[in-house]
């Protein structure tokens, strides 16, 4: 048990014990120090988690050390800190935009300060957190800066991630959110030259499209590529939403590996469970996935992206994790072991840590 999971004192152990033994996927395995990951009896789920929002969009939170006593639980090692940039106003009783219709969902530094307040009152190395700047608005970078000047002032060295932030996404749309414009893209250069000489990744949320026009906003993406292909962009979700269900794999795959293979720092990311429902798991869906992946071993990371409201708990996060991590299954021994066991989320963060060799892997 990590030093983490002590803390949490006896009534976590029993609470651990009960969860770990639901668990779809088993507990996790403390690997840390073994020779190899042997596939065979070890858990498929992924051990890095690179997008989990420790802040909801309104209402109470899951408690901090409640919260990382889930990712020991679950064999989670490593964590971006995520908030929330998008907050609804204080005064509304929705936890979800999307149960709001009409409700102003803007960007606020409030979440940012509460993870980074929690964060350094923890200090916690099991899991070890990367803390992210979410209070971006992207349609309005003059804002960045500052901002990222006022975080340096007051948590000097705690943010070491960006987003996720929005460039595009439709669900907002009925919340008063809008796309950003090409003009605005051009705009980020100040911020996004802050975000490349320290290093930092940004996970930016830019929808493809929607089933009516399914390519509708990749032109968005594409510029913000082609301006800025020295940093470390993080594609939320591959593009994919719930507003996109039915692109055909083939074409979807054909765009991703077109843009990686002329954007040599664009890193995929594979969270939401909506990647699992809507496409992974068709029939011959996740073969073609997972060859693209194994093609690709070193440029994409996982993620659940749970939203940790108060109204859930550690089962709803062992399930996200649990859906969110049966691609891995289907992937090779190396695409195994940089994306699921956590080698290109320590590189892209360039941690001095290493992922386990897969046992019998070459």
């Amino acid at each position: 048990m990590s030093h983490t999971s002590r803390r949490l004192g006896m009534a976590g152990a029993v609470l651990t014990a009960v969860a770990i033994a639901a668990s779809p996927a088993g507990a996790g395995s403390a690997v840390a120090g073994t020779e190899c990951f042997d596939r065979a009896r070890e858990p498929y789920t992924s051990q890095v988690d690179s997008h989990l929002h420790f802040r909801p969009f309104g209402g109470p939170a899951i408690g901090f050390e409640e919260l990382t006593g889930y990712l020991n639980k679950s064999g989670v090692r490593h964590a971006s800190m995520y908030g929330i940039g998008q907050m609804l106003p204080v005064n509304s009783p929705c936890t979800y935009y999307l149960n709001c219709p009409g409700t102003p969902v803007v960007p606020s530094m409030k979440n940012d300060f509460a993870n980074a307040e929690n964060y350094l009152a923890a200090k916690p190395k099991d899991p070890e957190l990367a803390v992210s700047m979410t209070f971006m608005d992207l349609n309005h970078p003059e804002t960045i800066p500052p901002g990222i000047a006022l975080y340096d002032k007051e948590f000097p060295g705690v943010f070491r991630w960006a987003g996720e932030v929005n460039l595009v996404k439709q669900a907002l749309f009925p919340n008063h959110h809008t796309a950003a414009t090409s003009e605005n893209i051009k705009n980020w250069a100040p911020f996004m030259k802050v975000l490349r000489d320290r290093g930092i990744p940004i996970t930016i949320h830019s929808d493809l499209g929607n089933n009516a026009e399914q390519t509708k906003y990749l032109p968005l993406m594409e510029q913000t590529l082609r301006l800025y292909p020295a940093n470390k962009i993080v594609w939320a979700h591959m593009g994919l939403s719930k507003e996109l269900t039915t692109m055909d794999p083939d074409r979807h795959i054909k765009i991703m590996k077109r843009l990686l293979d002329k954007y040599p720092d664009l890193t995929l990311d594979l969270s939401w469970r909506v990647l699992e429902d809507n496409y992974f798991s068709k029939p011959g869906v996740r073969e073609k996935y997972a060859a693209f992946f194994d093609r690709y071993p070193t440029r994409a990371i996982p993620g659940t992206d749970f939203v940790a409201s108060r109204d859930k708990d550690y089962n709803t996060y062992a399930q996200e994790l649990e859906v969110t991590s049966r691609i891995n299954k289907a992937l090779n021994d190396r695409a195994f072991r940089d994306i699921a066991l956590g080698e290109n989320y320590y590189r892209l963060l360039n941690l001095k840590e290493s992922a386990p060799r897969v046992c019998g892997a070459a």
